[in-house]
């Protein structure tokens, strides 16, 4: 990670020509933020993820100077917002609670006993973690991605670099450059294009109880693994984690409508448990929802994952749905009766779209995936019922999105010119691009 010592800025939109600082803070070690992506000279606002031990806590805001930031009113805001929790965690470890945070009074080490630390004299062969990232074509952000896996702290780990039907070998030559150096790594190449394809043909492969998959658009936290290996000892019937999503730029416009439009991926600080048992506590649209998590930063128990078929080869980026395939697993692994656990602490940083034709095609993405998925459902005589009953609530909800992501944006800058109308526009044609990629499938 990039070092800025002590730089920051507030939380919440910007601007798009001076933007927001996306960093984090580990309270216990003193006043250095760190960051993935370098401050701007210009960029006066951060948005600073608090960390105690590994673990996130919430967000702070603060102002970011020429001479950087004042790091005894960061820690000081962190502990009005978050003293408890600090204080929650700190005993749970068996050390002393605190009276008041800032430079000089912070928390001591983690100790043996975190929740966050997985030690390695716990693990056997059988905690091997098989990560999997599928790339088609972008070797420079690529590499990006493969330089942070290289840091994760976890002991018994392999990756799989799923190489979906390119057009090159610029993609193998990346990932020959870091396993000349690191067994860890494989090249693993699917001539077949579709993302769920990929991620099928690293399922197949993983050597690991338990399979991760990440984007080649994402930097994961050193602590990634630990986390997710977190929300799996939860509770026996967990087969899925998924974790926080943070937001790793907001400069662009783009960057600043998609920040605020995908506001669940990012917000999130708390461990949840989701299951059929309590549907009422996680509203009346779940589990139908993007409620749970993302394929951005998710794993599988791996056994559980092959008994059910692995992905739906229809859904997902490279089809013609163009996405889904996540929540289309989620639902199957919830009505087969498991449990999901939404892990804080398995988090990763996401580099949104920054140009505003990359979001327009992202966002007719969203909402094609999302009603393809949705038509599967309906095409299921089990599941058929319970989303005809919540069609009226969801399109009452569809109609407040507008309205919702406007807010969050609080009228700093204006949304990229047509992004609603190509969201929408993708929930109008998801149905039957679903019909066709199946027909396509079908003629194979």
């Amino acid at each position: 990670m990039n070092l800025h010592g002590n730089r920051e800025s507030p939380a919440g939109p910007a601007a798009a020509d001076e933007g927001i600082w996306c960093c984090e803070l580990e309270v216990s070690a003193g006043g250095v933020v760190r960051s993935v992506v370098p401050p701007r000279d210009r960029q006066r606002r951060a948005r600073v993820l608090a960390l105690l031990h590994g673990e996130p806590l919430g967000y702070a805001a603060a102002a970011r100077t020429a001479t950087g930031i004042d790091v005894d009113e960061l820690l000081g805001r962190v502990w009005s917002e978050f003293g408890g929790r600090i204080n929650d965690h700190l005993v749970g470890e068996g050390l002393r609670p605190l009276e008041r945070l800032d430079a000089r009074t912070r928390p001591a080490a983690a100790t043996e006993a975190c929740p966050n630390k997985v030690q390695s004299t716990d693990l056997d062969s059988t905690d091997l973690v098989s990560v999997v990232v599928a790339t088609r074509d972008r070797s420079e952000i690529l590499a990006n991605c493969l330089r942070r896996l290289t840091e994760v702290t976890y002991p018994a780990v392999e990756f799989l670099i799923v190489d979906n039907a390119p057009s090159s070998d610029a993609t193998k030559r990346v990932v020959d450059s870091f396993s000349a150096t690191d067994e860890r790594f494989r090249y693993v190449p699917e001539p077949r294009p579709g993302l769920s394809r990929a991620r099928n043909r690293g399922l197949a492969l993983a050597r690991g109880v338990y399979v991760a998959y990440t984007d080649d658009d994402v930097s994961v936290d050193p602590g990634w693994i630990d986390g997710l290996v977190r929300g799996f000892r939860r509770r026996p019937d967990v087969a899925c984690v998924t974790g926080l999503v943070c937001t790793a730029s907001i400069v662009s416009a783009a960057e600043v409508y998609f920040d605020a439009r995908a506001s669940y991926w990012s917000t999130r600080c708390e461990p949840v448990l989701f299951d059929l048992a309590d549907n009422e506590r996680h509203g009346p649209l779940y589990p139908y929802i993007g409620f749970v998590g993302t394929g951005a930063n998710v794993g599988f128990d791996v056994a559980f994952l092959r008994d059910l078929g692995g992905f739906d080869e229809a859904l997902g980026a490279g089809t013609r749905s163009r996405g889904g395939e996540d929540l289309d697993l989620f639902v199957r692994m919830l009505r087969a009766g498991r449990a999901i656990a939404y892990e804080p602490a398995a988090f990763v940083w996401h580099h949104h779209r920054a140009d505003d034709a990359a979001l327009l095609a992202q966002m007719f993405g969203y909402g094609s995936g999302f009603t393809a998925f949705l038509a599967k459902l309906l095409l299921q005589r089990s599941t058929r019922g319970e989303v005809v009953r919540r069609i009226p609530r969801g399109l009452r909800g569809m109609a407040r999105i507008g309205h919702a992501t406007s807010q969050r944006l609080d009228g700093r800058v204006q949304a990229p010119k047509g992004a609603l109308l190509r969201e929408f526009a993708g929930y109008a044609a998801g149905p039957l691009l679903y019909a066709r990629e199946r027909q396509t499938a079908a003629w194979r």
